[in-house]
């Protein structure tokens, strides 16, 4: 979803672009046309809906097909005007991936980087269900949701916490449980932002001082690292059947994301067989037939942008397009077949909720006065559809955190009496419940962070404080609490504490990191000098425990102080933040979390920075994706660099060992090195998703509290494969709960796309020749057995 100011995006929407212009510059490639943009066929388990569908379509006269593929003013984010006479009641679009934004009585959940530091399958799907089943009661068809780019390709970028981790599988399998969540509850999710956005910095277009365009920056990624990294969590959407891509702002190899014949048609369409629409990203829209041609199916948010009119490239130009020949009407009955196939897949015609009229009253970006059509807001008004969802959001809350450090088990805690509890995340809220607003400018200062900014931010109807969790808890215990909140008076004076810090029990520090869209993090320490506050404490107390609420990556320089006994990355973990930490910090739960990213001992350790140009001409952002496939732990272990803690890595309050290490082929006949062609169906070559080989592995509780952990399966492959290909890859991971002496066997089912690695020469996944190896353990550098099998 778009947010930023009017004049950005009147901008966006009246400068037009054309489709796709060649670029060479060393190794990268650009993008090459690919036309015409393929029909869809309901192909998959859409055969029926796509009927109905079709029939649908052939009852619509031009108008009312150019209507169907234009966001216009109503009462959601995005909306798809009604047909009475045909008992179409329209499509409402809401934002967005952890809640219904634009909706009073509704949860927050945790953040997509928080689910996926969970690394539980279950916990993801069931978020994903409960999500679902919210849009649908406030009358929501579409979620735009969830995300995959940003992938993380910088840990600076302003949206990861929205995704889940620079590693595409385990964004993929994130992805495919969301998915599946989401539209079992019958409603249609939407992957997003589609493809190489990796930053907010200069995401759109801008203006010069000279009042020229300024172009958005142009992902410039090599053929390899498009299909290894960027688009392989894509290809699991389609393969779970996502309804709906959103393509992005910025450009591809120079071709402005919505209007990317290459990646639209021929990869998202014909290579992955994506059988559902294609939605631009708000004001992404920048041509009319150009970007219709190039495989864009629905403009959002169409013809008017907040409370002023502005032309839409779509809408009546469609009917003009196609009256005049430049545009055919084959084409625009594909586009109305791949919105409307979801929608009937899904049922969404047979007595689906009305839309919450609060939610339009909620509504910033379309006032009702603006309204061209009439939407159906007779329903119920204020819906409560939270249910018991605070349970999981505590539960799932709690497995995202991720236990760094624990010296001389100063976790759990064992009933403190004496418990001290600084800095500005640890309590409540001062400014609002809701973090629509972009640049913090200091008004966020105050108060727990449960989520991130933006449109992919959510409206809190409550948040559980850390510290008022803490107090609750303390009372059962008949013990004391003092804090501190101001980080100023925290880092340099705790003279008004009584018992002073020296002999407080626990000294427990609440640290933030605000991250929103629009803006990119301008560093990767914790915000409003969250470091002095932990040297400060520290120094005046000997056991003192960290908690961080944050966007992702931060640099942790306090790790190696004596009096820190423990670390604790809590991640945007949603309403129920205090209860969550609460559970973790007294031993309710024992921590399972594992870290979706590196944490480096410098910020000058990362490799990819957010481009930012000084003095830029028309067409200078050129982010170059030098780097490849060496982001984040794969750049690390391919250069052998330290780092404070590894992806992956996450400690428990209890131990576990694996023991052996077996590796089965399951394909049926001896493997070929590059796919058979056969014909492709949602998600590509199916061929790519058939096992070949089986892993298997045990884990036991060898400690004496219950817990879970997560044994994760790598891949290294030999080196007959390109040079610049990672030392090691995820490839599988397993979240397994264990009483103290329980074992279980874990199994890991590898595919044919598992194995293998792009060959940009014949443009097919190919197994390589030679041993791959594969390596069992408890993070990418805790690894307990290795060995090595030949697929081919």
């Amino acid at each position: 979803m778009f947010f930023a100011s009017y004049q950005v995006l009147c901008l966006t929407l009246l400068v037009s672009r054309s489709v796709a212009q060649s670029w060479d510059s060393g190794n990268y490639s650009f993008s090459p046309p690919v036309y015409p943009s393929p029909h869809a066929t309901g192909a998959g388990d859409w055969k029926a809906a796509f009927a109905r569908a079709d029939s649908f379509v052939s009852q619509l006269t031009l108008e009312e097909k150019a209507e169907m593929v234009t966001g216009t003013p109503g009462p959601c984010v995005g909306n798809i005007p009604p047909i009475p006479r045909l008992g179409f009641n329209g499509l409402c679009i809401q934002d967005g991936p952890l809640a219904i934004r634009q909706a009073d009585y509704a949860s927050v959940f945790p953040a997509g980087i928080a689910a996926a530091a969970s690394w539980d399958r279950d916990l993801i799907r069931q978020r994903g269900v409960q999500m679902g089943e919210e849009f649908r009661g406030k009358g929501a068809h579409v979620v735009l949701g969830p995300v995959a780019g940003p992938l993380g390709r910088s840990a600076l970028g302003g949206r990861n916490w929205e995704g889940f981790s620079p590693d595409p599988y385990l964004t993929g399998v994130a992805m495919e449980h969301t998915i599946k969540g989401i539209q079992s509850a019958g409603v249609q999710a939407c992957a997003k932002h589609y493809i190489g956005n990796e930053q907010e910095t200069q995401r759109v277009p801008s203006v010069g001082a000279d009042n020229s365009t300024i172009e958005a920056y142009s992902s410039n990624i090599d053929d390899r690292a498009f299909h290894e990294l960027y688009s392989w969590p894509f290809a699991d959407s389609v393969r779970a059947g996502v309804a709906s891509v959103m393509c992005s702002y910025n450009r591809l190899n120079q071709s402005y994301g919505c209007q990317n014949s290459k990646t639209l048609n021929g990869v998202l369409k014909t290579e992955f067989g994506f059988q559902g629409y294609v939605m631009s990203d708000w004001g992404a829209t920048l041509s009319g037939v150009p970007a219709i041609e190039a495989g864009l199916d629905m403009n959002m948010p169409g013809g008017i942008a907040f409370t002023s009119a502005t032309p839409s490239y779509f809408g009546a130009n469609i009917t003009i397009a196609v009256q005049n020949g430049t545009l055919s009407e084959s084409r625009v009955d594909d586009m109305i077949r791949r919105v409307l196939t979801p929608y009937f897949y899904l049922n969404q015609d047979k007595g689906y909720p009305t839309v919450d009229p609060s939610s339009a009253g909620l509504n910033a970006l379309f006032p009702q006065s603006n309204w061209v059509y009439h939407f159906d807001l007779n329903g119920t008004t204020n819906r409560d559809v939270r249910d018991d969802h605070a349970a999981l959001i505590r539960e799932l809350g709690s497995a995202a955190v991720v236990l760094l450090k624990n010296t001389n088990n100063a976790l759990p805690l064992k009933k403190p009496q004496h418990i001290g509890v600084f800095g500005n995340d640890a309590g409540d809220l001062t400014n609002s419940l809701y973090f629509f607003i972009g640049n913090f400018g200091g008004q966020y200062e105050y108060g727990t962070q449960p989520v991130g900014g933006g449109s992919g931010t959510g409206r809190l109807s409550y948040v559980v404080p850390p510290l008022d969790a803490i107090k609750a808890r303390a009372r059962k215990d008949g013990a004391l609490v003092q804090y501190i909140l101001n980080n100023t008076m925290a880092s340099t004076d705790l003279t008004t504490l009584w018992p002073p810090a020296q002999e407080l029990d626990v000294c427990l520090v609440f640290l933030k990191t605000w991250a929103t869209e629009n803006f990119d993090r301008s560093s990767l320490e914790v915000d409003w000098d969250g470091n002095a506050v932990v040297e400060n404490v520290a120094n005046n107390c000997s056991n003192t425990v960290v908690i961080s609420h944050s966007g992702g990556v931060n640099t942790l320089p306090f790790a190696s102080h004596s009096n820190v006994t423990a670390i604790l990355a809590a991640h945007y973990p949603g309403e129920e933040s205090g209860n969550s930490i609460v559970d973790i910090l007294y031993g309710d739960v024992n921590p399972s979390g594992k870290l979706p990213y590196t944490i480096a001992y410098n910020e000058s350790d990362y490799n990819a920075p957010i481009l930012n140009v000084t003095n830029p001409g028309p067409n200078d952002w050129q982010l170059n994706y030098t780097e490849s496939l060496l982001i984040d732990y794969r750049y690390f272990d391919y250069n052998n660099k330290s780092v404070l803690y590894e992806f992956g890595y996450g400690l428990s309050y209890t131990n576990f060992s694996l023991s052996g290490l077996a590796v089965k082929k399951v394909s049926s006949g001896d493997l070929t090195a590059l796919p058979p062609p056969v014909k492709v169906v949602p998600g590509g070559n199916p061929s790519l998703w058939e096992p070949v080989l089986k892993v298997s592995t045990k884990v036991s509780n060898t400690g004496a509290v219950k817990g879970a952990t997560v044994p994760q399966l790598y891949l290294t492959f030999p080196a007959t494969v390109p040079s610049g290909t990672p030392l090691r890859q995820l490839r599988g991971f397993e979240k397994v709960n264990l009483s103290p002496g329980e074992s279980s066997s874990v199994q890991f089912l590898l595919t044919r796309r598992d194995i293998s690695y792009w060959d940009v020469e014949a443009q097919q996944w190919r197994i390589p020749e030679g041993g791959l190896t594969l390596s069992v353990g408890f993070s990418s550098r805790d690894i307990k057995h290795t060995t090595t099998v030949r697929a081919l």
